[in-house]
């Protein structure tokens, strides 16, 4: 049996509002039936575009590079490297990149999901 591995530079980049997105545990990545990941990447200044959730799991992050906010159901919190969040299932929530280098996110999903099943909120921005 063979060890189920990839590397982030095997897997298609997709442009998305505010970042850059690879899928790793999913279908066309490793394939988890319980979970997955994909890994994303900030400019500086940017944040993810629109807000979002996930009505039917959670997402856990983990900033790599990079400083900045994180919005959950209206409260901010300040992120840097080594910092993990949780967004409870159905919460609305958005990273913004407020350092001069790009943000790099390590996004963990339970259970497993795809874009199809997130929850766009356009109305949704940080506090000024």
């Amino acid at each position: 049996m063979s060890v189920p591995t990839i590397h982030e530079d095997d897997v298609q980049e997709l442009q998305l509002p505010g970042r850059r997105f690879r899928w790793l545990v999913t279908d066309d990545g490793i394939a988890s039936k319980q979970c997955s990941v994909c890994v994303i990447r900030i400019p500086p200044g940017e944040r993810v575009r629109p807000a979002h959730s996930h009505p039917q799991g959670e997402e856990v992050i983990y900033i790599m590079t990079g400083a900045g906010r994180v919005l959950v159901d209206g409260d901010v919190a300040l992120v840097r490297p080594g910092s993990t969040v949780l967004f409870p299932q159905g919460a609305v929530h958005m990273v913004h990149n407020t350092s001069a280098v790009e943000m790099k996110v390590v996004c963990f999903f339970a259970p497993a999901t795809t874009l199809e099943n997130y929850q766009m909120h356009e109305g949704v921005d940080f506090p000024d």
